[in-house]
């Protein structure tokens, strides 16, 4: 029977405020009880994400950073990242790269979760936000080969900056995950931060549609609810002295 594998270090990386809340704030919780680590980078503050006019970009910003910080304590997570970028009009830059690379190498995370770049068509009623692709393919390419090579951006170096290779990247995933991890104990804690989101809820609960996606995403897996990713594993089991359990596909 595998382990449930708990890293010691995670950096979350995502385009907006919220997107961990949705995606896989449940997993970071279970992880933080069991002393793990955890850090969020967010490439926009959300600073079109409010449609009322007579809020200025900033004024909108200031709100969304809030509620980021707000729900990030709600699981524990004191340390977050506003890298500023322009909500919208995200990019996969070599300078968005540059910028995550530097993160990396900061925090030098055990696991990097972020999101599929990949996925355009999520179902029949919704189109991935080009912020979200734009986000997770930047977040993949800082992971492999950038951050882990010293040469790419060896200027950092002079920040007292080393490479760093995350082992593993955990890619959020509701059609073709290879890892499903456990949220039982940490959906309630995954509802209370999506609820801190509160200019993006309105009048809406999250409560029963988020027990409902994870649930389906359970099935099968002898769990009540779950999370989803496609996991790469970077750095093998035998090579990463501080790796504490095996990872199949239940986690």
């Amino acid at each position: 029977m595998n382990k449930t594998y708990i890293p010691e270090s995670a950096l979350a990386i995502v385009a907006h405020p919220d997107d961990i809340e949705f995606s896989c704030a449940g997993t970071l919780a279970r992880w933080i009880k069991a002393g793990t680590r955890v850090a969020y980078v967010l490439c926009t503050s959300g600073d079109v994400g409010i449609a009322d006019t007579k809020l200025t970009r900033a004024e909108a910003a200031a709100i969304r950073e809030a509620e980021t910080l707000a729900a990030a304590r709600v699981i524990g997570v004191t340390n977050v990242i506003f890298l500023h970028y322009p909500d919208g009009s995200l990019v996969a830059t070599l300078d968005l790269r540059e910028k995550l690379v530097r993160e990396i190498r900061r925090f030098r995370p055990e696991v990097v979760l972020t999101g599929d770049p990949t996925l355009v068509w999520a179902g029949d009623d919704y189109i991935n936000h080009p912020d979200h692709r734009a986000a997770s393919l930047a977040a993949v390419e800082a992971v492999f080969p950038a951050a882990g090579q010293p040469h790419v951006f060896e200027e950092q170096a002079a920040e007292g900056l080393k490479a760093h290779k995350a082992r593993k990247l955990y890619c959020t995933n509701w059609r073709g995950a290879n890892t499903f991890v456990s949220i039982d104990d940490t959906i309630d804690l995954k509802i209370e931060a999506l609820r801190a989101h509160k200019s993006q809820m309105g009048d809406w609960d999250p409560g029963p549609r988020i027990r409902e996606w994870a649930s389906e995403r359970a099935k099968s897996m002898e769990m009540d609810y779950a999370e989803g990713f496609h996991v790469v594993t970077l750095e093998s089991d035998e090579d990463w002295g501080k790796y504490k359990g095996s990872v199949g596909n239940r986690a």
